[in-house]
């Protein structure tokens, strides 16, 4: 995920253009800065490792406020030349961002940089994450969703319903396989 966070903070700054997030983008900040904390508590902090993963988390913060910031000023450049937003180029949250369209749209901006930071956006999903119906060709054990909730273990000719993301995988890996319905 850092290697993610990264090219599109890279391809934000290298860009005047307001760049594409992944629909489901903050919450996987989100979830990963969760991921990351949690392995930080459970190691000893005089560790190698616990040292690393001080300056990953730093690094984070600092490439995920800079990629919110620029993609603001983006945004209030759009908003102030009287262009239509591009909506499809937006994250779920960005988006709601934007249909606000309020007096407290920089606010928001800012606590959306937070809140991912946080971890809390891996706490409340929304409702707009996708999810699909699997049956399992062979067995798999017990899987974190990209919702951040637990599924499985699943045996083989299990039936499921699924995150888009989880789905993807699992059906490239020939593990399972979409149910039409």
């Amino acid at each position: 995920m850092y290697k993610d966070i990264f090219e599109f903070w890279k391809k934000e700054n290298d860009s005047t253009e307001l760049g594409g997030l992944p629909l489901d983008f903050y919450f996987r900040v989100s979830g990963y800065v969760k991921r990351l904390r949690e392995e930080g508590r459970m190691i000893d902090r005089k560790t190698l490792k616990a040292s690393l993963l001080k300056v990953e988390m730093r690094n984070v913060r600092r490439l995920v406020r800079e990629l919110v910031k620029i993609r603001y000023q983006k945004l209030v450049r759009i908003l102030m030349e009287g262009k239509k937003v591009p909506l499809d180029a937006l994250a779920v949250q960005e988006r709601n961002i934007v249909k606000e369209g309020s007096l407290s749209f920089a606010e928001m901006f800012k606590n959306l940089a937070e809140d991912a930071l946080r971890g809390y956006l891996a706490e409340k999903v929304e409702k707009t994450q996708k999810r699909v119906a699997v049956r399992f060709l062979r067995e798999v054990p017990a899987i974190m969703g990209a919702d951040m909730k637990a599924y499985g273990p699943f045996k083989c000719e299990d039936v499921a319903s699924l995150p888009i993301e989880n789905v993807k995988i699992l059906i490239k890996q020939k593990l399972a396989e979409k149910i039409e319905a």
